[in-house]
């Protein structure tokens, strides 16, 4: 664990030393004997039957899962009191990227270990636990999880779900529609938010043979279309009492909670995901031949590996950093403690931010990397024969689900500028600073003997070009700025930009004797194409901001901090992207494992 734990938020007010990340490279032999079992389990068992579960045999889904089950695949997050392996978070997000080859079964695996099983962890009593996580953990059951609402979707406490004390006092009438539940056509239990008496959101466990609960038909998707997708009609059913999950009228602490998990749980898995699609479009690529040359050999094909291979090596740095972050903080809390799972969740709270980042970044990567991927294969992309017309489908989900990444987006500012309202970021001090550097011309020459030095003087730029845009953003407008969407999420951008670089350049640094001299060779070609691409995304979210926020002789001056803040010397661009396109045809996979 590192002395000082950085808080959420800080990295963008901090330098990191790359001593203090945890990178892919520190993995112990335990967790990646945890990967190759759940790789292996994959392969051997799941994706043999991957065009069977697409047509919805979700019997293969159950079976599966049982499986899993019984390999330890669904205990990770467990504590051991309850025959849990209570592993640490670096573990659990390497096992979601290795299901991500299981195509629509990991849209099953992740919802049942992560929203599905996290409720009863955290908040479940004594006797609950007793009652069901045994089940849950070993496969027995299934278990999916009740918020969204055909008119309350990212408004999740806009639910319309009602529930009341029945007249002898011994259960809970439910009655009310929820919409889109990942595992509703087969879960044995689910976890189901509506309001006591129309007024307290509360979160309740609700079995399947309850009395009143109805499984609606399976939802036709564009993708992930082996997963189960229904809606569930309460219709006058009955829960007892024992059944209200954690407090009444508490449920939001639950519901917002435990997204924070599914958040970085997803940026793992859709890495996973972008690694598999990656080693697809490779193959491809060299298979294919056009005007007697391999289509991997053309400098347009390689210029899309190139960035599609910076692109997985940022969110693979970025993901794992992240793992770092909440591992650290997790471990100064005492198990055992009255209170444990509070404070385990305020831990996790603390870097909700970095866990919006994972899920739009990582999810977006794979966005990029799969339409690429398509596109290599051309014609051959869009038909269904081709693994590609697959990854291109089950890919958008991502975009939407755990909170769409417009909202997160907007939570990723949002959260920043309220811990800097309660005084735990000095955020306000920085701005002001960053703001007199506007002012402040800087001639300082780079010592070119420090590893990676362009690239940490544009992340310290592009801090200070955040810095600035929020600062005077919050300024302008106050307590209204929630009302500003537009130049939340161009602050956001700059954001995520900046800790997807700064992930990759202190991993870089810390991990670059790890590596065979070819490689670090490859490991600074992805760090030039990562500078180059990011600085150009944070630059123009910053300018669109800019012009969001002020106009006049103000504008003027922020559009030339844009300018200057946002500039990076990419000279040896093409090289690298060369370098690294040829270097993964040849060996048909992603560089960095």
């Amino acid at each position: 664990m590192t002395e000082k734990i950085l808080k959420g938020g800080e990295y963008l007010i901090t330098e990191t030393p790359c001593e203090s990340v945890f990178t892919p490279e520190d993995f112990s032999d335990e967790q990646r004997q945890f990967a190759e079992t759940t790789e292996q389990f994959i392969k051997n068992e799941i994706f043999p039957h991957i065009e069977e579960i697409d047509k919805q045999n979700f019997d293969l889904v159950v079976e599966g899962m049982r499986k899993c089950g019984e390999i330890g695949l669904l205990m990770m997050d467990a504590p051991e009191e309850y025959g849990g392996l209570e592993l640490d978070k670096a573990s659990s997000m390497l096992v979601a990227e290795k299901v991500s080859n299981g195509g629509a079964f990991s849209v099953a695996y992740m919802a049942h270990t992560g929203i599905g099983t996290l409720p009863l962890i955290y908040y479940g009593t004594p006797e609950q636990n007793d009652r069901y996580l045994e089940k849950i953990i070993s496969g027995e059951w299934c278990a999916a999880y009740c918020l969204t609402e055909p008119g309350s979707g990212s408004d999740a406490l806009g639910a319309q779900a009602s529930a009341v004390l029945s007249e002898d006092g011994t259960h809970y009438i439910l009655n009310g529609t929820k919409q889109f539940i990942t595992n509703g056509g087969f879960a044995e239990l689910f976890t189901v938010f509506a309001k006591i008496d129309k007024e307290h959101f509360t979160a309740f466990l609700v079995e399947k043979d309850f009395e009143g609960l109805v499984v609606g038909p399976e939802e036709k998707k564009l993708g992930i279309k082996g997963s189960s997708t229904t809606s569930i009609i309460l219709d006058n059913c009955k829960v007892p009492i024992d059944n209200v999950l954690g407090e009444i009228g508490k449920g939001h602490k639950i519901a917002f909670n435990v997204l924070n998990v599914g958040r970085f749980k997803l940026g793992a898995a859709v890495t996973g995901a972008a690694k598999v699609a990656l080693a697809t479009g490779l193959q491809y690529g060299n298979e294919r031949v056009q005007f007697k040359q391999k289509i991997s050999s053309f400098g347009a094909i390689k210029e899309k590996i190139a960035d599609m291979t910076a692109d997985i090596f940022a969110s693979e740095s970025l993901v794992y950093r992240l793992a770092g972050l909440l591992d650290d903080k997790l471990d100064t809390i005492e198990k055992g403690i009255d209170g444990y799972y509070v404070a385990y969740q305020k831990g996790i709270e603390e870097y909700a931010a970095e866990c919006g980042i994972s899920k739009v970044f990582c999810s977006e990567v794979l966005a990029r990397t799969v339409d690429e991927v398509v596109q290599i294969h051309g014609g051959y992309g869009f038909i269904s024969e081709y693994p590609a017309e697959r990854y291109y489908r089950d890919e958008r989900i991502n975009r939407i689900y755990e909170g769409t990444n417009e909202i997160n987006r907007l939570l990723i500012p949002g959260m920043i500028l309220r811990k800097a309202m309660k005084g735990e970021l000095p955020l306000q001090a920085e701005a002001m600073k960053a703001f007199d550097s506007l002012m402040t011309p800087s001639f300082e020459e780079l010592d070119e003997s420090i590893p990676f030095i362009h690239e940490k003087t544009l992340i310290a730029n592009l801090k200070t070009l955040f810095l600035i845009l929020a600062g005077v953003g919050a300024q302008k407008f106050m307590d209204k700025i929630e009302r500003e969407q537009e130049m939340l999420m161009a602050a956001a951008d700059v954001a995520i930009q900046i800790f997807a670089l700064e992930s990759s350049v202190l991993r870089a640094e810390k991990s670059f004797s790890y590596f065979s001299e070819r490689k670090q060779e490859l490991l600074k070609a992805a760090v030039k194409i990562c500078a180059f691409n990011m600085a150009e995304i944070a630059g123009t979210a910053a300018r669109k901001g800019a012009f969001y926020i002020e106009e006049g002789d103000t504008l003027t001056m922020m559009l030339s901090g844009v300018r200057r803040f946002s500039k990076y010397d990419a000279t040896g661009l093409l090289a690298a992207k060369r370098l690294l396109a040829e270097a993964a045809s040849e060996e048909e996979k992603y560089l960095f494992e």
